[in-house]
């Protein structure tokens, strides 16, 4: 049986440890969706198209994973597209409480769609997209945390507005 999974998020912008995760679910299941949530309510830096871009770039050494842009709910994007688990990455206990409440509603919405927490490695524990975007706007080196495509895009759209962090 061919398991589509999908590694819903907003990855704004993705991190080495948000490819951590996608490379080691690829190993698991047959084909891997990338879901970049639009997640207007964020505001997120970077645009949808930006960050489906980013996205696309860095996972495209990894030949079961695409990715695809969606809007609202999740349950009806992993139907859409015949999805059976969602993937989601855990850095901590607080992100454990918070996860397994998401679960529970999207198994409610949709019984057939099971949800896989993949622990995240050790050494991306503490990183998170929001983190990325703070030491970039503050002009300090973040560049270990995320895939050179990424160091070059923040450095374009800061040059666009004509300012780089505060």
């Amino acid at each position: 049986m061919h398991v589509t999974a999908i590694y819903p998020g907003t990855f704004d912008p993705m991190t080495v440890g948000h490819t951590d995760v996608a490379e080691r679910a690829s190993r698991m299941f047959d084909e891997v969706v990338i879901g970049v949530a639009a997640s207007k309510r964020k505001n997120p830096f970077f645009s949808l198209e930006e960050r489906v871009s980013l996205a696309t770039e860095i996972t495209a050494p990894l030949g079961n994973v695409s990715v695809q842009p969606f809007e609202g709910l999740l349950m009806r994007f992993a139907k859409s597209i015949d999805c059976r688990v969602v993937i989601r990455g855990l850095r901590a206990i607080s992100d454990f409480d918070y996860e397994v409440q998401i679960a529970g509603v999207n198994r409610h919405l949709e019984p057939s769609v099971e949800t896989v927490f993949i622990a995240a490695s050790q050494d991306y524990t503490f990183l998170s997209s929001s983190i990325v975007r703070e030491i970039a706007r503050h002009e300090g080196d973040y560049s270990s945390f995320v895939h050179p495509v990424v160091v070059d895009a923040f450095q374009r759209k800061y040059a666009e507005l004509g300012e780089f962090g505060e």
